[in-house]
């Protein structure tokens, strides 16, 4: 399993509203039982090598949904790490996260901040949490901060793409390997589209919360089984 095992595995978590309808649910338990998901595949990940777990925990676009269940999902990072902490510290994983988190409230921040203090010695999985993160937001922000350092003099007009990468929130992660959709939807939804510009994509109809190292392995075996040309010829 671990030859070609893909670096860096991004994850868009859908179908956790529809899996708690079918079931007589509220929304909110599908996000419940969705975040005890991402525990068990970032652990499945650490065990398989995988360097890098990125999961679109919420989008800029997701202020947009119902207030209450809106102020759920603020509050759910508290409760994944007041949960799980110990273990993602005792299995080595470290907790970062994407997008501009200063919009949630002071003790949704503080948590997260938190269990990045807590993990950043770890070296393990890293788990990075896309929170209140856009796509075309990090590349924006990446324009502005390139620009600024052009006026001052501390860049030059001139770039390549490398050079322009070091401006992004995701700077110091490696480029996607791999992105799963769960639930069946079919596009990207503005997550991490500048490091998702030659990772393989997998669709799979299974939600979220139902999501288990059984559909893990069989992504990463149909990832496994593909030839990444790059834009050239084997």
């Amino acid at each position: 399993m671990k030859e070609k095992m893909p670096a860096h595995i991004a994850i868009i978590m859908d179908g956790n509203g529809r899996w708690a309808r079918k079931r007589g649910l509220p929304r909110t338990a599908g996000h419940k039982q969705g975040a005890q998901t991402i525990r068990s595949i970032a652990i499945a990940c650490n065990e398989r090598g995988v360097k890098v777990l990125s999961v679109y925990a919420f989008s800029t676009e997701n202020w947009k949904r119902p207030q209450d269940e809106v102020d759920y999902l603020c509050k759910l990072p508290r409760f994944f790490f007041n949960r799980y902490m110990e273990e993602l510290i005792k299995n080595n994983i470290q907790v970062r996260f994407l997008g501009e988190i200063e919009r949630f409230p002071e003790d949704t921040r503080n948590v997260i901040l938190s269990a990045v203090e807590k993990t950043k010695h770890n070296s393990g999985l890293i788990l990075c949490l896309a929170v209140n993160y856009g796509g075309r937001r990090e590349i924006t922000l990446a324009a502005q901060r390139y620009a600024a350092a052009v006026l001052k003099g501390e860049a030059d007009l001139q770039i390549e793409e490398e050079a322009f990468s070091r401006y992004l929130m995701s700077s110091e992660l490696p480029d996607v390997d791999l992105m799963i959709r769960t639930s069946g939807e079919q596009r990207l939804s503005n997550f991490l589209l500048w490091s998702n510009a030659y990772a393989e994509f997998i669709f799979t109809p299974v939600a979220w919360p139902d999501f288990d190292e059984k559909q893990l392995d069989l992504a990463i075996q149909e990832y496994q089984e593909r030839d990444r040309r790059y834009g050239g010829i084997s």
